[in-house]
């Protein structure tokens, strides 16, 4: 008998080792999407920031405003 629960404790030894690594490697995962999520919102801010300061410039150049994301390229 103390075979068998001998390998129950080193099972439940190594179940608990590999969740206490799971874990730490969810926080980890957490933390770069988390910081990730902070760039794509900054980024977000200075396309926003980009679009409106190039239809500034389009207007105080006379061009009319369009869309430069609907636009074609000449080779369509």
């Amino acid at each position: 008998m103390t075979n068998k629960s001998d390998g129950i404790e080193e099972s439940l030894i190594e179940l608990q080792t590999r969740l206490a690594f799971q874990e730490d490697t969810v926080q980890q995962l957490n933390e770069v999407v988390t910081e990730q999520d902070s760039c794509i919102r900054g980024l977000q801010i200075q396309v926003q920031s980009l679009a409106r300061k190039l239809e500034e410039v389009s207007a105080s150049v006379g061009q009319p405003q369009s869309k430069v994301v609907d636009e074609r390229p000449p080779h369509y």
